[in-house]
């Protein structure tokens, strides 16, 4: 008789909160949907009501709002986050939202300057945006070195001094006091950086705490500097694109990266779904290809033309300088580190005047497309799950509005993502990079549609700047 009750109780209940939720307006509903939270690991048919920039509900009663988005045979997934894209202007932006992302942050370069870099931002962006104070540039302004954004002089080539690497931690303090997402470097472009000025920043980093994003030298033994800075200091530590760190070798490092975190090492990784890379050919990161033979500089290619390059060449472009596109990886190896557990997927997006690579444009639709639905090497759940949850996860004990990212559930943050896993895929290619995918067909913004039906949504900027705590005066 008392179980009878209850469950009497209950229905009344429920048909009371069903009925509230009907009468309730939302200012954006989302119905019809499948709804993938890697969160609750719920995957159902769901409709979304959305307020205030914030998800209010995720229900399966009717619910109506002032605009509605029918998604019927479509995704509803958290809006991606990217933890690794450079350019940050309004142009790449425009191509990351048409990708579906959300949140895009620049980790791995950062900036020298925290506070400026947010505030050219403070008019609004399309989508949301954040920053990391970087070893890079901070070490470029201790020796006035001019090169943009990479060092091409002192900054990359001189040691710093005792007073020099004090100066270069100071500013890297002064930056995370800014508020700055997390702490950014990459030592194959500061090749004269000792290990006393890394074990500096690393020290930083575990003081903070701070995640310290890395650009590893090549191979086994970069990731092996790493991670023996880490384990002396106890900094939380992301290896940025361990396919392109790692190249034939990346299955071997992804289990070397396994045994450190089995040994209590904070380390994560990332990768993007491409077989080829792109930097400034002037950096000293193609330090390396000087003096190389032929047959290896024909792996650059110097995308305004698409010619392959030669001795010849290869010297004309480094002293122009500009992107240039280095063919050196396997879709056997790519599929290694987009398919481990351990990786999330960060485009690494780089975009220079009207050229770049197409994982700017195309990274996260070429992942449901190649490993969801065509190989089947990943399950959409897990590949949402890398492209939202875990990197808000890798970020959220220091900067506590990434608790409210990379979910749907109720009190999140309203970025989200609707596509069609049908007919979802990147189109972009190293001739045309800027081609938008196919499949994405709505992406929200703190509420706020920024792409419909495919398109840029004009005259709108709901984006704000995601930034860790700002320390008081």
């Amino acid at each position: 008789m008392l179980a009878a009750v209850r469950t009497l109780l209950f229905l009344i209940l429920a048909a009371a909160a069903a009925t509230q939720l009907r009468a309730q307006s939302f200012d954006l509903v989302i119905v019809n949907g499948r709804v993938v939270d890697p969160e609750s690991g719920l995957d159902a048919i769901r409709n979304i009501g959305i307020s205030a920039g914030r998800i209010v509900t995720v229900t399966s009663g009717e619910i109506s709002g002032g605009r509605t988005i029918d998604a019927n045979g479509l995704v509803v997934a958290p809006g991606f986050i990217d933890l690794h894209a450079h350019g940050q202007t309004p142009v790449t932006y425009g191509y990351q939202a048409r990708d579906g992302v959300t949140t895009s942050f620049e980790l791995e370069l950062g900036t020298g300057d925290v506070d400026r870099w947010y505030a050219e931002r403070a008019g609004g962006r399309l989508i949301n945006y954040g920053v990391s104070i970087g070893h890079i540039g901070v070490r470029s302004a201790v020796f006035n070195d001019a090169g943009s954004p990479f060092p091409t002089g002192p900054g990359a080539y001189q040691k710093a001094s005792a007073q020099q690497i004090q100066e270069i931690a100071r500013r890297i303090e002064r930056g995370l006091d800014q508020g700055a997402v997390a702490i950014g470097a990459g030592f194959p472009y500061t090749p004269a950086a000792t290990r006393d000025e890394l074990l500096t920043v690393f020290r930083i980093a575990a003081a903070r705490p701070a995640t310290l994003h890395v650009h590893i030298r090549r191979f086994i033994a970069g990731l092996e500097e790493v991670l023996a800075l880490a384990a002396e200091t106890k900094a939380p530590l992301q290896v940025v694109h361990i396919n392109s760190a790692g190249i034939a070798v990346t299955r071997e490092m992804l289990s070397a990266i396994d045994r450190a975190r089995a040994n209590g090492l904070d380390v994560t990784t990332e990768a993007y779904p491409y077989t080829a890379g792109m930097t400034d050919i002037s950096s000293a990161n193609l330090d390396e290809y000087v003096g190389a033979s032929a047959d290896r500089l024909a792996l650059l290619e110097w995308p305004k033309t698409g010619e392959r390059l030669t001795p010849e060449s290869f010297e004309r472009y480094r002293k122009l300088g500009g992107p240039v596109v280095m063919h050196t990886n396997t879709e056997e190896m790519v599929a290694v580190a987009i398919t481990s557990p351990l990786t999330m997927i960060a485009s690494d997006a780089y975009w220079e005047g009207e050229t770049g690579h197409p994982r700017t444009t195309g990274t996260f639709s070429r992942v449901l497309a190649r490993y969801v639905r065509e190989a089947r090497t990943l399950s959409l759940m897990d590949a949402i799950r890398k492209m939202t949850l875990m990197p808000a996860q890798r970020l959220e004990r220091r900067v506590p509005d990434m608790r409210l990212k990379g979910r749907l559930s109720a009190g999140a943050d309203a970025d989200i993502t609707v596509f069609d896993p049908a007919t979802v895929r990147d189109r972009s290619t190293y001739r045309e990079p800027a081609l938008a995918p196919a499949g994405i067909r709505y992406v929200i913004v703190n509420g706020v549609p920024v792409v419909s039906n495919g398109e840029l949504v004009a005259g709108v900027a709901p984006g704000r700047a995601v930034r860790a705590p700002v320390a008081k005066p």
